[in-house]
């Protein structure tokens, strides 16, 4: 089975070793040579992920194609290579929508009555934006697209005034044509991602991810600085009643999004919760495998990978084809220093033998392998994962194996750690008393 895999970071090198374990042999386009993945790869071609021509030129022989990052299928790279002919794991642009535009996703689930709306408005121009900034004591200022998860402002922490929040919603209206505004919710944040043939919607273990860039959930927001999933694939702080009302806000919105477009929705749908007072609520979805989240739920898949994205797309997936095993996963990344504000590029030197040899996992993120050096980028480079069949023992492998990686890195020590979960606990429990 050969297999195309466009995209280069981490979750790409999660991807790429999954289809290798299950007898795929890999072709992989990257925008930079990503050593982990080029390791793996039968072979490699170099070049923009915008240069559509190039990409499905280089996929006329495989036999599907995976598409890993959001941009590609935001843009349409999925209409470009099944219209050539070559299956894609990933939605169509007309259904990737439900990442690329918040207000589309917003929208469609108060048509559908897909429960898990927070309260929202979809503005286009300053008209009616000052009343509903004076009735609303928290709110949320989201940009319509993509924004790599660093465009949304919060009130308290970025907005501190009326006039300021008029000003950057004015700006994104300027920008985009459209701004979603939302309500500020409480609570604790979770990821469900399930894989998609269009009708069937399978889930995956739990994730919490971290946003913050330091310890003790401090700092500016980032792509991710780490995340842990459970043995029991649910986490301490999420009462298991809500995984299934999750699992179904993920089915309605797939239903949803083909009546609305007339469209499948094939691949995988991330879905990002936070359990308030009030509820289960709807954070954002993603129209592919989260970054850091896909590295903890495909090393501990029992199923074959290969298998799973060929059902979906002949459109015959069900719960027996996908399996997971009982372990707990934890993922820490190493950033370079003053990421993500000004980061300090560096060179990194990485002993996976060692790490190997403590039961520990690496996955190369933004970085470029250049005559053998290893070079960090702008962004995260590298993760790290244990698994285990308790979360210590998976952080503590995590933990251990960042001890054998050199370069001008940080990382979060605390993500994993039982203090960490317990804040979570304690936060619920207040919240919900």
């Amino acid at each position: 089975m050969k297999v195309l895999l466009v995209g280069q970071g981490a979750r790409e090198h999660a991807i790429a070793e999954s289809v290798v374990k299950s007898g795929g042999v890999l072709y992989s386009y990257m925008k930079t040579r990503n050593p982990g993945i080029a390791k793996l790869s039968r072979e490699v071609k170099t070049g923009s992920l915008n240069d559509f021509n190039s990409i499905v030129e280089f996929a006329k022989n495989v036999d599907f194609c995976i598409i890993g990052p959001e941009d590609p299928l935001a843009d349409g790279l999925v209409d470009r290579l099944e219209d050539a002919g070559v299956p894609c794991i990933g939605p169509r642009r007309s259904v990737a929508r439900l990442e690329s535009s918040k207000s589309f996703t917003r929208l469609l689930l108060t048509k559908y009555k897909i429960p898990g709306n927070p309260d929202y408005q979809v503005f286009e121009d300053m008209n009616h934006v000052r009343d509903y900034l004076q009735k609303k004591s928290s709110i949320v200022v989201k940009p319509d697209g993509l924004t790599g998860g660093k465009g949304v402002k919060v009130w308290g922490e970025h907005l501190t005034s009326i006039a300021e929040a008029e000003a950057y919603i004015r700006e994104l209206i300027e920008k985009d044509g459209r701004v979603v505004v939302e309500e500020r919710l409480d609570g604790e944040e979770f990821t469900l991602q399930a894989f998609v043939d269009g009708e069937h919607v399978i889930g995956s273990p739990l994730v919490q991810d971290h946003k913050r860039a330091y310890e003790g959930d401090q700092g500016p927001n980032t792509g991710g600085m780490g995340s842990y999933s459970f043995p029991d694939h649910g986490l301490p702080f999420i009462d298991s009643k809500y995984i299934p009302i999750a699992l179904d806000i993920l089915k309605r919105t797939v239903r949803a999004v083909r009546e609305e477009t007339g469209t499948p929705y094939k691949g995988v749908l991330y879905g990002q919760f936070m359990l308030t007072r009030s509820g289960l609520k709807v954070v954002e979805f993603n129209a592919r495998f989260g970054d850091p989240e896909a590295i903890n739920i495909l090393p501990i898949l029992k199923t074959s990978f290969t298998d799973i994205c060929l059902r979906i797309i002949d459109g015959n997936l069900s719960a027996k084809h996908v399996e997971f095993e009982n372990k707990a996963t934890v993922v820490k990344y190493l950033a370079p220093v003053g990421y993500p504000v000004s980061p300090v590029m560096t060179e990194v030197t990485v002993n996976e033998d060692e790490i190997r040899n403590l039961g520990g996992r690496v996955y190369y993120a933004s970085v470029s392998e250049v005559n053998g050096r290893i070079l960090t980028t702008s962004s995260r480079s590298i993760a790290v994962l244990g698994v285990g069949s308790t979360i210590e023992e998976a952080e503590r492998i995590a933990e251990n194996s960042i001890c054998y990686i050199g370069g001008e890195l940080f990382h979060r020590r605390d993500i994993g750690t039982r203090k960490l979960i317990q804040k979570r606990i304690d936060h619920m429990k207040q919240l919900l008393s």
